[in-house]
């Protein structure tokens, strides 16, 4: 018999299970980076080439040099192009697991909370000792999160503030 409680209609998500589709997340998005700068950059040089806007953009700037021009929209576009990649990135992943998002997006939002409740005041770095990870980005697993957790004690220790843990 089918248990037909509110709670059993979505899979129950794991915090290693989370990581991994957090790990996913950034490949995807970082593809998609990838793929976008090199196509903003084709689209982009070839529509400035056929157009004759590198000839007219060159004029306009007061003789600058047509292969710097170049060079630099080359760099601008690939710029643009890794910037947008991850909305598309993140629209890929959404579709591609979209029966567990509502739960991933639930286990991120609870993930960010605890980040924001146990990281370090940034006030007390300095160059000889920089906070570590402020966003948590290199937590990778559960093992992880108990290492940053330990790396944060560590420096508030070392600071001279740690109080304790936070209550909410």
């Amino acid at each position: 018999m089918a248990n037909n409680s509110p709670g059993s209609t979505q899979p129950q998500l794991t915090w290693d299970a989370f990581f991994a589709l957090r790990r996913t997340r950034r490949r995807i998005g970082q593809a998609c980076s990838g793929i976008g700068a090199v196509g903003v950059t084709y689209f982009g040089l070839t529509t400035m080439i056929n157009n004759g806007y590198d000839a007219t953009l060159s004029a306009q700037l007061g003789g600058f040099d047509p292969f710097m021009l170049m060079g630099l929209s080359t760099l601008g576009m690939m710029g643009v192009g890794w910037l947008i990649g991850p909305i598309f990135g993140n629209q890929v992943f959404n579709l591609a697991y979209r029966g567990v998002i509502t739960e991933f997006t639930r286990k991120d939002s609870a993930f960010f909370n605890r980040i924001k409740r146990h990281r370090v005041d940034p006030t007390a770095s300095s160059l000889a000792n920089p906070p570590p990870d402020y966003y948590g980005e290199k937590i990778g697993s559960v093992a992880g999160y108990r290492r940053w957790l330990k790396d944060q004690r560590a420096f508030n220790l070392k600071t001279g503030r740690y109080k304790g843990a936070k209550t909410l």
